[in-house]
């Protein structure tokens, strides 16, 4: 028979434990105890402390900052979970001093303080400007789109959270009536009664909840060139409902503005709508204030030493060029057409696999061009082939800035028309009485005026231009790919932008914490 060591699990061991030596030199947890015993100024948090002259004591910000803090970086982000390394886990323990925060209190101090965690990373964003981590020669923009702890299913306009209340309201009465059914109770129905009542009780609980937010919800408009109104949420209306590569949700969009040098963010916002391009200013100018307040820098987008500014094609809109133009910032934000006037990127769609073939033939009919209408545009008049004269619709401009003319044909004129099918992709649509007949538009002149996007395509264009545009996705995307994959941040697990952002300039500031350790002093 082999010889075995003996071993007894009826015994007891003291293990001694310093809790000092657990917080190795070089690592995380040992860069956040650093940073937050010696460098930061805590004392924001005690404003929002009224024990002084009596009640229980509460746990130290510091302590609660520290767990916090080397939890994300692990990637839990649940209180419950915390709380549980705080019992079995000797880093947490050794973070902690050997205290137990209860879960509650966990989840308190993250989204009860979004003012204070915001003057956390402005201070984390000052130590790095004292120890040379930022460049300030090009920042990059981008935002991150995540879920929150919102259901899209409860969103919708005005107009259709109306319509689903009625909705509930009908079931509500029909649940009613086959509850009536099982009055007389036998056997057979009474479990049939109790989940008829518990169906009736859910139905209830929904229908309060979408009535009291109507009693006092007003439409929520868009940001877009013709305000109109998007859709709200009844659990949580800051957020937005937003179109991913991974298909929609209800959440937020996080930007982040990432210092070159050393990949530094410099700026962390959340917004609630999924267009980025309105977005562009707050980001710009809410860091040409944290600058001059934390004394960086005086005016960081002018001068010899101005900084360069990158963001990709979902920031570009014609009012953020005019915008960049007027305040002469130097930024560098191609349009969606960006690629196809580069002879680089010529045969992308036939290189790269079916993602990037040409799109099959659309399948939509062939109908009589605009062509084949007569426009005067002098008398601003248009008549269709059959002769009759279309409907003046206005003018607008359109994304290229050309000034177009719209005609539409009036119903009875299409409805009757022999060119109907010929002329119309959807025939159908003049037969009833809120449908439309052939619309048409013509560019009124070619020779329009430039715009402040034809500035930017010129831009960028332009070799430099190309050569600083090249430098965007390097600095950002990896900050994204560290804060998603390696700090497992997939969705947020709070409501409201205030505490959103809060939550999300922890990550952030994580993510910065690491550079300090890296490449500042804690690395020497």
């Amino acid at each position: 028979m082999p010889k075995f060591k003996p071993y007894n699990y009826n015994q007891t061991s003291m293990v001694v434990i310093n809790y000092q030596d657990q917080l190795q030199l070089g690592t995380f947890e040992h860069a956040i105890h650093y940073l937050i015993d010696q460098k930061l100024d805590l004392s924001i948090f005690n404003p929002n402390y009224k024990n002084d002259d009596g009640g229980r004591p509460a746990y130290d910000p510091a302590i609660l900052l520290k767990i916090i803090l080397f939890a994300y970086s692990k990637g839990i982000t649940s209180s419950r979970e915390i709380q549980w390394c705080c019992e079995t886990n000797i880093i947490f323990k050794a973070l902690s001093c050997d205290s137990v925060p209860h879960f509650t209190t966990i989840a308190s101090f993250v989204s009860s303080y979004p003012k204070a965690i915001e003057e956390l990373f402005e201070q984390i964003l000052l130590i790095c400007h004292q120890q040379g981590l930022l460049g300030n020669e090009l920042f990059a923009i981008d935002g991150c789109k995540m879920p929150s702890n919102a259901a899209k299913e409860w969103s919708g306009t005005l107009k259709e959270l109306e319509d689903k209340r009625d909705k509930l309201k009908r079931q509500i009465r029909r649940c009613l009536n086959e509850h009536k059914k099982f009055d007389k109770q036998d056997p057979d129905t009474v479990e049939r009664q109790r989940r008829s009542q518990q169906t009736l009780d859910t139905l209830n609980k929904a229908f309060d909840k979408v009535d009291q937010f109507l009693k006092t919800a007003t439409p929520r408009m868009g940001q877009g060139k013709r305000p109109k109104e998007v859709k709200s949420n009844i659990t949580d209306n800051q957020s937005g409902k937003m179109t991913t590569s991974k298909g929609t949700i209800q959440g937020y969009n996080g930007v982040a503005t990432v210092d070159r040098k050393h990949q530094i963010i410099i700026d962390a916002q959340a917004f609630g709508e999924g267009q980025e391009h309105h977005t562009l200013k707050p980001v710009l100018e809410n860091i040409k204030d944290r600058y001059q307040r934390l004394g960086i820098r005086k005016d960081v987008y002018a001068g010899r030493y101005k900084v360069t500014v990158t963001a990709d094609t979902g920031f570009a809109n014609e009012q953020n060029m005019q915008y960049l133009h007027n305040n002469k910032i130097d930024a560098y934000i191609p349009d969606n057409q960006f690629r196809s006037r580069d002879p680089k990127f010529q045969d992308q769609k036939k290189k790269y696999g079916k993602r990037h073939q040409e799109k099959p033939k659309s399948e939509r009919r062939n109908v009589i061009p605009a062509t084949e209408f007569k426009f005067d545009p002098t008398a601003m008049t248009c008549y269709c082939p059959a002769g009759e004269n279309l409907s003046f619709r206005g003018e607008r401009l359109s994304e290229s800035g050309q000034s177009k003319a719209f005609f539409e044909g009036r119903l009875l004129q299409c409805r009757y028309c022999d060119l109907k099918h010929e002329c119309m992709e959807n025939p159908e649509a003049a037969n009833h009485r809120k449908g439309a007949g052939r619309q048409v538009s013509f560019t009124i002149n070619d020779k329009r005026k430039p715009t402040f996007t034809d500035w930017m395509k010129h831009r960028v264009d332009s070799e430099h231009g190309k050569h600083i545009y090249s430098h965007r996705m390097s600095t950002v995307e990896p900050v994204f790919a560290n804060i998603g994959t390696n700090k497992g941040l997939k969705r947020f697990g709070l409501r409201g932008k205030a505490k959103v952002q809060g939550q999300w300039q922890l990550y952030c500031m994580i993510h910065n914490i690491e550079k300090i350790m890296r490449y500042g002093e804690l690395a020497r």
